[in-house]
């Protein structure tokens, strides 16, 4: 089972920094969303593959012409209206930032949001009230779980990477977390990404190989958008991170769509013998 998905964010969407923080900052850059997208278009096409895309409500008000052409070809979900991590939000502003998004993307497409995405994979155990929000919302599968410990949340108690079903308070979401592999006593994300730019394909194709039963990848346009410009302010650490890699990843992305056959959320789910899944309490 090989998931792909893409975070639908213009280049500029960089989470924890500070030129990057509000749509009032977003203002201030370019527009490259058009031929990043465009570009992936082409890749689904030429290698005939199916995807998810997770949509940032800001990307479809400010470009609605383009959401509407995502929705057309491929199921869409909601990554938040504003991109913010969860863990940084009160239950409310959670609620209120997730409503519109869905809304939004609802009263725009004309298609219902089953999908839901949080920013940076920011839902820990301890705000398992979103999953309860989200429930209350309409959405039906999540794909915000990151099984083990990560910079911007991390759900180690989740266990295996596989989908499973997370309840809160009675309510349900069919859950399907990140792939990610250990790595020098830390849990990366190989197949999308700064990895998936950093580390050389041989090694990713490895790696898929082992992961064969369970595999979601996450790439955002501009992981493979070589010619954007440098976002100011960034450490050297984070230029590495998120610069690192861009010449060759389209070309790295067409071979791992040539060498595994990827699907979306929705054939993977009907695949899922729901009655056997892990229930994970919160």
């Amino acid at each position: 089972m090989n998931i792909l998905t893409f975070d639908v964010e213009e280049w500029f969407h960089l989470l924890d920094n500070s030129s990057t923080r509000s749509e009032k900052q977003w203002s201030n850059y370019g527009v490259r969303i058009y031929e990043n997208m465009e570009r992936i278009f082409r890749i689904l096409e030429e290698t005939d593959t199916k995807a998810n895309f997770f949509i940032i409500g800001w990307v479809a008000k400010t470009y609605p012409e383009l959401v509407k052409k995502i929705a057309d070809r491929y199921e869409i979900g909601s990554h938040t209206m504003n991109h913010q991590l969860v863990w940084q939000q009160t239950p409310k502003e959670f609620r209120q930032d997730v409503d519109y998004s869905v809304k939004f993307l609802q009263d725009l497409t004309g298609k219902p949001i089953r999908y839901f995405r949080a920013p940076g994979f920011s839902i820990r155990e301890s705000e398992a009230w979103a999953f309860e929000i989200i429930h209350d919302l309409g959405i039906e599968i999540d794909c915000s779980v990151f099984p083990a410990h990560h910079a911007h949340g991390g759900f180690p108690s989740y266990g295996k990477a596989e989908p499973a079903i997370i309840e809160v308070n009675g309510k349900r979401i069919k859950e399907f977390p990140i792939s990610c592999r250990e790595m020098g006593g830390s849990h990366i994300i190989y197949q999308g990404g700064g990895y998936f730019r950093l580390f050389p394909y041989t090694l990713i194709k490895h790696w898929a190989k082992k992961d064969k039963d369970y595999l979601l990848s996450y790439i955002h346009p501009r992981d493979l958008d070589a010619g954007q410009p440098m976002v100011p302010g960034l450490s050297a650490a984070r230029k590495f991170k998120s610069y690192v890699g861009l010449e060759g990843a389209e070309k790295k992305l067409r071979k791992f769509l040539t060498d595994f056959r990827f699907t979306d959320v929705a054939t993977a789910e009907a695949t899922v013998d729901w009655s056997k899944a892990r229930i994970i309490t919160l």
